[in-house]
């Protein structure tokens, strides 16, 4: 795609969502570490837009929206623990991906799946 055609896309967009999908410990921060080009640790945020402090981040929320800093145009949501026969977290996730499918605010939506 033409750079500049992109550009007018991430622009109308406002922030590229991508949804990562793996297991817990699999090494996904230190992935978009790599992809993002940055050594910085991500922050993390609620649905309400409040930070999560570190202490807390055990807990699970695919809600939760993850940034870094010196990439604030790019949000992540961690499937966090996503592990094969979790049906529980399956039918989390499969919600998860039905309502940003259907919002009509494209800030919003899911753009990637990885």
């Amino acid at each position: 795609m033409d750079p500049g055609v992109a550009r007018e896309h991430f622009d109308r967009i406002g922030r590229f969502r991508v949804l990562v999908i793996g297991r817990s410990n699999a090494g996904k921060t230190t992935l978009l570490q790599r992809v993002c080009n940055t050594t910085e640790l991500p922050e993390t945020f609620n649905s309400e837009g409040e930070k999560v402090e570190n202490l807390t981040l055990g807990h699970h929320n695919i809600e939760d929206e993850i940034v870094f800093r010196s990439k604030p145009g790019f949000v992540f949501h961690d499937s966090r623990g996503f592990e094969a026969g979790s049906e529980s977290e399956l039918k989390l996730m499969k919600s998860f991906i039905e309502d940003r499918a259907s919002t009509t605010i494209l800030e919003r939506r899911i753009h990637a799946i990885w």
